[in-house]
């Protein structure tokens, strides 16, 4: 069920949204010269490589680290904006259609994050698909504790549930707009 819902709401939210993701990236291009897609190699399912895409918020030749790793400067004016609003990650509905990811779930991490790889592998976190959003994101739980991280990202396999990933969607909607 979970699988199918993701579907719908992936495909739903891109031929909505599409002309505010064609916007964005036309603004992005703009201001910086190149692709205004970034994709990047994260680690899915059952430790499974794969593309996740996301609009481009950083200047070309950003060092590959995680985000709390990357200095202010190197985010674009049109970067912060679609970084605080979360509008960066709409690409990935095509994740979600493709399979590599879902709506909700634990956030993919790097091939480099060794330390968020062994804590998540302590605790089978890889069982599950990675989601655009999930239970540490509205905890405020991000890649810099990774301990922490996988813990919540446990948690939220135990409690897995349609009812579950809806208040995680609702409460990471009103994140976004009270920090807007």
């Amino acid at each position: 069920m979970k699988r199918l819902i993701d579907i719908i709401v992936a495909a739903l939210a891109l031929l909505l949204l599409w002309p505010l993701i064609a916007l964005l990236a036309l603004l992005i291009r703009l201001e910086t010269a190149g692709n205004p897609l970034y994709c990047q190699i994260r680690l899915g399912r059952n430790q499974r490589p794969f593309t996740m895409w996301k609009l481009r918020s950083m200047r070309r030749g950003t060092p590959l680290l995680g985000t709390h790793e990357i200095s202010a400067d190197q985010f674009t004016r049109i970067g912060r904006l679609i970084r605080r609003t979360k509008l960066d990650e709409l690409p990935q509905a095509f994740n979600v259609l493709r399979g590599d990811m879902s709506l909700v779930g634990p956030r993919p991490c790097l091939p480099g994050q060794h330390q968020v790889i062994e804590e998540r592998r302590k605790h089978d976190v890889f069982r599950i698909r990675p989601g655009i959003t999930g239970l540490a994101q509205i905890r405020g739980i991000d890649m810099s504790r990774p301990a922490e991280l996988a813990l919540c990202d446990h948690a939220y396999m135990k409690k897995q549930s349609l009812l579950f990933d809806l208040r995680i969607c609702a409460a990471t909607i009103i994140n976004v707009v009270s920090k807007s």
